[in-house]
């Protein structure tokens, strides 16, 4: 069963750019029942722009993650405005000094929040889409005794080179408009909002996506029109330095950025435990294919398994596309214990 979202707190929290946080809130939503063992838990933690409420669909009897037998928990990732973000005042007077958040802040308040709240020390699984997954790495990477399999969907463990330009593109999209002061927005970016949606848009579908005209058959009149209702109207929902924010974090994002490895990127691989499922969607233009099997190739407990989609990075996320959910929940099924 599904509760009301509920609100972990902190009192001065530190985060790795340096600054403390005079309170940090984690909104956090449950699936499920607790087993008396605590031996039933997944984490399954949000993505860029996403809040718990766009991505629970795929939680449900017989769905991809199933309550009647598992404790689902979905943390919001800070910066996503239900968490502490510039949008909702945890950050006020902070901007100057240079605020950021990393997937260090983001594990670390998880890993309280389910030890404070529930008691949790172990995790019988880590699943996450997109920066979902690069979580559900660091949670691998820095909890290695306590995380038993991880299932991460179209997403790496550290922001690539060529990733980078992408995330660029879209924070400069943004920050151009001149409703960007310098450290916040002071209005609506209109013409940012625009940009950004068609930069996005580009590179989270395939080119056979679009050569199929897959938007017709989701009900979209035009090409325009699917530019516009499917994905200016829905970032235009967030508050644009959330939207930054995320990408700032989304840039940062490197498993061994921390002060456990110390920057050794393959020793933070490597010390993952966890059975690690991989599985990147066959056309994805910004985590490749390649890039998540050179990744998986560094796991002891890693298998491989690409989504065959035209659908892009959006095939680890298929709301609209009941072919890529039905592979995504066969493998899962397979991955967890029966």
């Amino acid at each position: 069963m599904s509760r009301q979202a509920q609100c972990w707190q902190a009192k001065n929290f530190t985060l790795q750019c340096g600054a403390t946080l005079p309170q940090v809130r984690v909104v956090y939503q449950a699936y499920g029942e607790l087993s008396g063992d605590r031996g039933n838990v997944i984490l399954y933690p949000t993505s860029y722009g996403a809040q718990h409420g766009d991505i629970d669909w795929l939680i449900g009897p017989g769905g991809i993650l199933d309550p009647t037998r598992w404790f689902i928990l979905i943390p919001n990732m800070l910066g996503n405005g239900l968490s502490s973000a510039p949008s909702n005042g945890d950050l006020v007077g902070l901007a100057e000094q240079g605020l950021y958040f990393t997937h260090l802040d983001n594990v670390t308040a998880q890993e309280r929040l389910l030890r404070e709240v529930f008691g949790i020390e172990q995790l019988a699984l880590v699943y996450g889409w997109s920066m979902g997954a690069q979580q559900a790495y660091h949670w691998g990477a820095l909890y290695p005794d306590r995380v038993e399999r991880i299932v991460a969907l179209c997403g790496t463990a550290r922001t690539t080179d060529h990733n980078r330009i992408f995330l660029e593109s879209l924070r400069s999209a943004l920050t151009a408009d001149p409703a960007w002061n310098g450290s916040g927005f002071e209005g609506i970016p209109e013409r940012g909002f625009r940009t950004f949606a068609r930069i996005y848009a580009s590179w989270a579908a395939s080119q056979a996506f679009y050569r199929e005209g897959v938007y017709y058959q989701l009900g979209y009149d035009s090409l325009e029109d699917y530019l516009w209702r499917g994905w200016e109207l829905s970032y235009r929902k967030r508050h644009p330095g959330n939207l930054v924010a995320m990408l700032d974090t989304w840039l940062r994002c490197d498993v061994s950025q921390n002060p456990v490895y110390q920057g050794d990127y393959r020793r933070a691989m490597v010390a993952i435990r966890a059975k690690t499922l991989v599985m990147p969607g066959a056309t994805d233009l910004y985590f490749t294919p390649e890039d998540c099997a050179a990744e998986a190739a560094l796991i002891a407990e890693a298998e491989y398994r690409p989504i065959p989609s035209i659908w892009g990075h959006r095939a680890g996320n298929p709301y609209q596309n009941a072919e890529d959910a039905a592979f995504i929940r066969q493998a899962v099924q397979s991955w967890l214990p029966h």
